[in-house]
């Protein structure tokens, strides 16, 4: 199947996606509650799938996803209250400053925290983002403190939320498909046998967390458009636990993994409203269970790719078909029964080669005439006769 045509098939879904989408949410069949847990949904995604740059495709473990967040939100949210713009072109630019906001931070606090690995990493990025929180907190003329910033223009909704899930997740899947996308996986294999090799470790290990930042902070200016209020407890060690959670339970390296997970994590708390009691004791055994029998995660390492499934099922239904045309003519054209009476008309010929071989034997020809010489010799003495 040619790129075009799978661009097309991808397309095509996206839009039919979008469209009943789109009619379920307008028509009023959800209540308040489940399109704001829809809406969350996309959000959490997002967080997830930027995560998933860093922690699965990287191979590194931060534990300060939700410090970026943090600060795309404020500035997001600070900027909307300005009023410099109207309309859409204040949303795009909103997000586009929350964005590089949060991805300058990363470059700022990615720089020292990458020449540290594993445990080391997750404490000091753990550190960066409580540092965040709590500049926050002390800013509070700009940021409105503890209390939290109010008044928030909710921006939000599914079309805006839908848009920025598929932007955020091609743009992820073409830089993994590129040469930089192949340079992170490989220091995600060896980082030693990377940098033998002249790949800038450093360079791409930054790059990356800038990367994942940048949609971290999309992802918080999205949050604050839609709760309408930003409080400093939201962004704190748990959000970003409850972030790296998501692409663990979905599988590292798998943006699906992340996507499936991020709603099945974000919807549960609804789902299981119920049971209010047992909630968080079922929600804990839920992600038990799927790390004792699924450790590598829900999807692992894989990534779903439509156009693969479309041919696999193609290329299944053209060899049944080939399979059930052939079988009349496998007994019909055999070769080998073909070529059996030009063998077997050989035959004779070896048959008749054999005699000649035999009589070529010198051994059998002239046995009889050494038995007549033993038969004359006299017996017991000489020949002659004495």
């Amino acid at each position: 199947m040619s790129t075009p045509v799978r661009y097309s098939i991808n397309a095509g879904l996206i839009i039919l996606f979008l469209v009943i989408g789109n009619v379920i949410m307008s028509a009023g069949m959800l209540s308040r509650a489940q399109s704001t847990i829809i809406i969350q949904v996309g959000i959490y995604m997002i967080l997830a799938v930027s995560l998933n740059i860093s922690a699965g495709y990287l191979g590194q473990l931060p534990l300060g996803h939700a410090g970026f967040m943090a600060v795309g939100a404020y500035t997001g949210a600070l900027f909307w209250k300005t009023d410099l713009l109207s309309g859409m072109p204040d949303i795009v630019v909103g997000l586009i400053i929350a964005g590089l906001s949060a991805a300058a931070v990363g470059v700022v606090i990615g720089i020292p925290a990458l020449r540290l690995r594993g445990d080391y990493l997750a404490i000091i990025t753990l550190g960066f983002g409580e540092i965040i929180r709590v500049m926050i907190i002390n800013f509070a003329t700009v940021t409105g403190g503890t209390p939290g910033l109010m008044s928030i223009p909710r921006y939000s909704s599914f079309l805006l939320v839908f848009i920025c899930v598929v932007i955020t997740c091609t743009m992820i899947h073409m830089m993994m498909k590129s040469r930089h996308g192949r340079a992170i996986l490989a220091i995600r294999e060896n980082e030693i046998a990377a940098e033998a090799c002249g790949v800038k470790t450093t360079y791409y290990k930054v790059m990356a967390f800038s990367f994942s930042a940048f949609f971290a902070g999309v992802a918080g200016a999205l949050y604050g458009a839609t709760i309408g209020i930003l409080v400093p407890g939201a962004f704190d060690f748990m959000a970003s636990i409850n972030i790296l959670v998501m692409v663990v339970l979905g599988g590292m390296g798998s943006m699906l993994g992340s996507m499936i997970a991020a709603a099945v994590l974000t919807s549960l708390p609804l789902a299981l409203q119920a049971l209010n009691e047992y909630r968080l004791v079922i929600y804990a055994l839920l992600l038990i269970v799927v790390m004792i029998f699924k450790p590598s995660g829900l999807m692992g390492t894989y990534d779903f790719s439509l156009s693969f499934v479309i041919e696999k099922l193609g290329g299944r239904v053209l060899r049944d078909r080939l399979s059930r045309g052939k079988s009349p003519e496998t007994e019909a054209d055999k070769p080998e029964a073909a070529d059996k009476p030009e063998a077997e008309v050989d035959k004779p010929e070896a048959e008749a080669d054999k005699p000649e071989a035999e009589a070529d034997k010198p051994e059998a020809a002239d046995k009889p005439e050494a038995d007549r010489l033993e038969a004359d010799k006299p017996e017991g003495g000489h020949s002659d006769g004495t």
